[in-house]
């Protein structure tokens, strides 16, 4: 059920986006054991000046290939998992297109089962308790 927005500077190529966009879902397919077919992203491609990081904050050095990966999932996984999650994703996209592990910055959004609505206006992940 993970929603992900992936955040990078224009003017890579489709392939290259391609790599980023299965990579993570590769990566949230072994670590959290998402379906196959739970696969939601949006990509968003910014101008130079429209995507603002600081290059070394934490000791890491960053350049522009920076991708931002804001991954918006169920509450429920533990710190073991998240750390799963970060490695898994990370190691898919310095195979494939290349990245260095220092531009891929993940950010988790949890949330709960009650706040995902996939259409028909209806929660999709609760389970109506009436009889």
């Amino acid at each position: 059920m993970p929603l992900v927005r992936i955040s990078l500077i224009k003017g890579k190529s489709p392939e290259h986006i391609r790599a980023i966009s299965e990579g993570v879902h590769r990566g949230l397919m072994e670590a959290y054991g998402a379906p196959i077919d739970d696969r939601f992203q949006l990509i968003h491609q910014h101008a130079p000046d429209e995507l603002i990081y600081d290059s070394d904050y934490l000791g890491l050095h960053r350049t522009d290939d920076l991708v931002i990966i804001n991954i918006v999932a169920g509450n429920w996984r533990d710190t073991p998992q998240k750390k799963g999650l970060y490695r898994a994703i990370t190691d898919n996209l310095v195979a494939n297109p290349g990245l260095r592990p220092e531009d891929v910055l993940i950010v988790l959004s949890p949330n709960a089962r009650d706040e995902w609505s996939f259409g028909n206006g209806l929660a999709s992940y609760v389970k109506d308790d009436a009889a």
